[in-house]
């Protein structure tokens, strides 16, 4: 017969295998934090650039599907419990979406271009990209790779 240690240790594994292990920690640590949150306390009124930032955090969270991560930002930062319209932070930001661009969130397309600008220089041509990471590069410029080859092509 298995010890109890034993049994922990095969449970914790599983779970680990699984995923679920980061999953109870990270709701375990949002539960917490919302115990202790002081809301008699009010939040600070953020500056329309700590907003933004919080919106594109936000965005990339959701979209990786952070949830518990994404509650504890919301509940830490004062935000609104509904999002910024995606066209409000293009619009704000100068950032062009195209439909390729709407599938993933707004901070892979920025990083992507300083990602390109540091590994190309500005006018150089990458062989062997895939269309997905040159399309991602080209978000902030506003094309589509396909229709626009770029005015260093």
């Amino acid at each position: 017969m298995a010890s109890v240690g034993d049994l922990k240790a095969v449970v914790k594994d599983t779970l680990e295998k699984r995923g679920v292990m980061g999953q109870l920690k990270a709701r375990v640590r949002a539960e917490v934090f919302e115990a202790l949150d002081d809301r008699s306390e009010p939040k600070p009124v953020l500056s329309p650039e700590n907003l933004l930032i919080n919106e594109l955090i936000r965005e990339y969270l959701a979209f990786n599907k952070y949830r518990y991560t994404a509650s504890v930002l919301t509940a830490e930062t004062g935000l609104s419990d509904i999002p910024l319209d995606r066209s409000f932070l293009t619009k704000e930001l100068n950032v062009v979406d195209d439909m390729n661009s709407q599938s993933v969130p707004i901070l892979y397309g920025i990083l992507s271009h300083f990602l390109k600008e540091h590994e190309e220089g500005p006018c150089q041509r990458v062989e062997n990209v895939s269309a997905e990471k040159q399309t991602f590069r080209n978000i902030l410029r506003g094309r589509n790779t396909k229709d626009h080859p770029g005015p260093c092509s």
